[in-house]
């Protein structure tokens, strides 16, 4: 009786999938990530005035503590617009953090916290899901120090369905 116990754990890991995200080891990562990235936007220096030119298009997004969607990135008459169609977006408090791994200068994807934005950042513009705009901010960030090859911060995408307009 006591092996069949064990057993149901150890299948229900093997069984998670391809997709990381869907471990439970990587949801804690992922929590672990978006908050040592918090850690480091303190630091003003990793701070960005601009939004990097691959955020048009479509963009890898994700609300902390969700899985990763497809977004659409795009210039509004704001500044950058980011239309976001996935689960848990924040009403506010809340905001969205480009992330741009500082060695290699490059974008990753935008992160969605469901609390208060930290003081003094540049505004770079909105993130949206048609009913609520967050504001949205960039930083770049020590990558190997929020996200790991075993569970990535930003988990791979299904690019079926993908909105080719905003909400």
């Amino acid at each position: 009786m006591t092996r069949k116990m064990l057993l149901v754990p150890v299948l229900a890991w093997a069984c998670s999938g391809g997709n990381p995200e869907n471990r439970a080891s990587c949801g804690f990562a992922g929590m672990a990530g978006a908050t040592m990235a918090l850690e480091q936007l303190r630091v003003g220096s990793k701070v960005l005035t601009e939004v990097p030119d691959a955020f048009l298009g479509t963009v890898p997004a994700r609300v902390v503590g969700y899985g990763t969607v497809p977004a659409l990135g795009s210039e509004g008459p704001d500044g950058a617009l980011l239309a976001y169609d996935g689960p848990g977006f924040p009403r506010l408090p809340g905001f969205g953090l480009i992330m741009v791994e500082d060695s290699a200068d490059t974008f990753k994807g935008v992160l969605i916290y469901d609390t208060e934005p930290p003081r003094g950042l540049p505004l770079l513009g909105g993130v949206t899901d048609g009913s609520y705009t967050v504001p949205l901010y960039g930083m770049r960030v020590s990558w190997g120090a929020v996200s790991t090859p075993r569970c990535p911060l930003f988990g791979p995408m299904d690019t079926t369905g993908v909105m080719t307009e905003g909400p």
